[in-house]
């Protein structure tokens, strides 16, 4: 346990931090780091091995024998293989090495992985390859090296490559409109992140039991507990002794490592939890994000838990997000979404928020594609989190101020309200200058974007990889336009251009619920789309404007595009294929057992009762004979249909196809089992079922 007084120096002291770097690399060394950190510069080899020495005593000092490449495939999860530091000296004893060539270079097997026809099974060679702007850490016993991973023609066949082109791209092009704005002594931008991470909890043994859980991460059938979340007493309640134990854990486990775990509380559903970090970089809060999903799970085994990060692991309540702040600085300070003291006078804000506002409507198809999966096709659209329709919520002020700028005169601001509550005792203090929407998929909140859209389960890479190459592409024509301009009167000609654009975009901007019917009519009459499933938006993926968007910024080759668009398909369609096979077996093996043997007890206490007495004595239970007679009867035949449209679904070959088929039909059919199987599970005593039920799961915590 870390003691309070002594956080500060426990937080990082398993990272091979800046601090760790400046007391004991030699100073020209640290010098060449820091410069290929902050520049993009190249790492000479001298450098590597100094780099690798240094980090190999640090980490061997602090327990580690082996090291990893530790790098994030096209599967969503991370991989690694390690490697111990010893090195046989010839008189058969061993010393402990470590090489720059060990550091910056490694070889898995490419093959292995997703990779969307880019590598034949015969063509295994892939390579890793450290990024020193993602620090090293230990972990059981190991050296963990961020590194982003590429085929041996050089393909990017993971999340950080192109997340990290991503950022290069948005940087080169708001650097060349600041200085176009005055701002020349600005020489980067970097795109930040606070990722706040929903997830379950529930008692491992129960876990263990339940085979939908096990295999597909959600519960494939399950009656509604009598209680949910209606009397929403869980959100921000009280936290149960036994997860706040829990809870304290992981924080020592991820302060650590490094991650700036901020925030803890209940969330809406019950068993439901939330961590929010603070904002970082965004390859290293991509990174802390894959580990702390990691941690979660690891920490929760030690507790008897279990750790859901699945979008919808219940039906019929909250299912878990993962909500992606974003945010653009520059490295002089300055948030270029801040809307300060003036924000009708902050030209750097006014161009950016215009920029994000063109972003987020012209390239909102694969937005809505950066956040489709599976899992979070079942969440998105439900009356708990953001609708599949992406619209931008602009809070009450920046709506005056886009007002301003149609109108083509200066907003005033009002300044400051003072909030007041009516109890003298009670302090005053000022009012944000927005409401939070949380039906918004995409939300002003003060100096930043909320993306709530993202799922619990999915890397956020997907998600900013797109919203940085989009705002990159509005950046840039606004560039274009206005550098040609050789007039006096710069600002005059920026606010006739964001006028032009706000005209073009404002169709994106609403600030009502986005819950409602009349909203997705509304939406339809503007043009949005409303993209529900994964199928519905992937031929965006490979669309003209897609292919054009992400080569002309050099994120993606359409070799690289392609290749996403088949492993997204072939996922999509695995995991449902997986869910369908599971249902079968559950209801076959377990609810069917459990069914059968409650009839036989029932049928035998009601002929005695019969015998002893009379037959309208038996009414309750050839009432509940009757019923569970009927609901497994017409399970039974939606069974069978979902075991010959799954045959069917395992013939077919072309990808989109194949994906819509499962979509339609499969999940249609695994809808319509589950119906008549909860409607027998609710008759039939807990003692008979082999699984645990939702009552069991979600409130069996103290």
């Amino acid at each position: 346990m870390i003691e309070a007084s002594k956080l500060t120096e426990e937080f990082g002291s398993l990272v091979f931090n800046d601090k760790i770097m400046r007391e004991r690399l030699p100073k020209d060394i640290y010098k060449a780091v820091h410069k290929t950190i902050e520049k993009g510069t190249h790492l000479e080899l001298e450098v590597a091995n100094c780099v690798a020495a240094t980090m190999k005593e640090w980490a061997v000092e602090n327990g580690a024998t082996h090291f990893t490449h530790w790098f994030q495939p096209m599967t969503g999860l991370t991989a690694e293989k390690h490697d111990s530091f010893i090195s046989p000296t010839g008189d058969g004893r061993v010393i402990m090495e470590f090489s720059g060539k060990e550091l910056v270079k490694g070889e898995p097997d490419a093959s292995s992985f997703p990779s969307g026809g880019l590598r034949a099974t015969f063509e295994a060679r892939g390579y890793t390859a450290w990024d020193p702007s993602s620090p090293a850490f230990i972990k059981d016993g190991s050296l963990y090296i961020p590194t982003a991973f590429c085929s041996y023609g050089g393909e990017a066949l993971d999340k950080k490559t192109p997340l990290l082109r991503s950022m290069e791209a948005l940087s080169n092009e708001a650097v060349k409109l600041m200085h176009l704005l005055g701002y020349e002594d600005v020489n980067r931008v970097n795109t930040t992140i606070g990722s706040e991470q929903e997830y379950f909890l529930i008692d491992k043994d129960f876990y263990k039991k339940r085979k939908d859980l096990l295999f597909t991460g959600r519960t494939l059938i399950g009656a509604p507990a009598s209680k949910g979340q209606e009397m929403e007493d869980h959100y921000f309640g009280v936290i149960k002794p036994k997860v706040s134990a829990y809870m304290h854990d992981l924080d020592e486990e991820l302060w650590k490592l490094g991650i700036p775990a901020k925030t803890k509380h209940n969330e809406v559903a019950p068993s439901q939890h939330e961590l929010a970090p603070v904002f970082e970089t965004a390859n290293i809060a991509v990174d802390h994000n894959q580990l702390t999903m990691e941690v979660m799970k690891k920490v929760a085994d030690k507790h008897n838990f279990a750790c859901l990060l699945h979008e919808k692991p219940f039906e019929g309540i909250n299912g878990s997000g993962k909500h992606n702040n974003w945010s653009i600085c520059t490295d002089t300070g300055i948030n270029l979404l801040d809307p300060g003291k003036n924000p009708g006078e902050n030209l750097p804000f006014l161009v950016f928020l215009m920029a994000v506002i063109a972003a987020v409507d012209e390239y909102a198809p694969i937005l809505r594609l950066s956040v489709a999966s599976a899992g979070n096709d079942h969440r998105l659209g439900g009356n708990e989190a953001p609708p599949a329709i992406i619209s931008i919520f602009v809070g009450d002020e920046l709506a005056e101020v886009l007002k301003g700028v149609e109108a083509g005169s200066a907003y005033k601001s009002t300044g400051k309200v003072q909030m007041t509550m009516g109890a003298t005792v009670l302090p005053h203090f000022t009012k944000d200058n927005t409401d939070r929407n949380r039906t918004s998929p995409f939300a002003f909140t003060g100096n930043k974007f909320e993306f709530r859209m993202p799922g619990s389960a999915v890397s956020v890479a997907n998600a900013n990889i797109v919203l940085n190459t989009a705002v990159a592409e509005e950046v840039a024509r606004i560039y274009d336009k206005l550098s040609s301009y050789k007039g006096k009167d710069l600002k005059g000609e920026v606010m006739k251009l964001l006028k032009k654009i706000l005209a073009d975009h404002k169709r994106v901007l609403f600030n009502g619920n986005g819950y409602t019917d009349e909203w997705v009519e509304e939406a339809a009459k503007r043009g949005l789309p409303n993209l529900k499933s994964l199928p519905d938006a992937m031929p965006y993926w490979i669309s003209k404007e897609s292919i054009d968007l992400f080569t002309k910024h050099q994120i993606f080759t359409k070799e690289e595009i392609h290749s996403r668009y088949e492993i997204l398909l072939e996922n999509y369609s695995k995991s449902i294929h997986i869910e369908a096979l599971t249902l079968q077996e559950m209801i076959r093996k377990d609810l069917t057992e459990g069914l059968v043997a409650y009839q036989k007890d029932l049928s035998r206490e009601a002929s005695q009762k019969m015998s002893l007495l009379d037959k309208n004595s038996c009414k309750l239970e050839i009432g509940i004979l009757k019923s569970l007679d009927k609901s497994s009867e017409a399970m039974d035949k939606a069974l069978d249909k979902l075991d010959k449209d799954t045959k069917k679904a395992e013939k077919m070959t072309e990808a989109l196809k194949t994906a819509a088929f499962y979509q339609k039909t499969v999940l249609s059919d695994m809808d319509e089992v589950r119906k008549y199987a909860d409607e027998a599970e609710a008759l039939i005593p807990e003692k008979y079922l082999s699984y645990p039920t939702y009552g069991e799961m979600l409130f069996s915590l103290r």
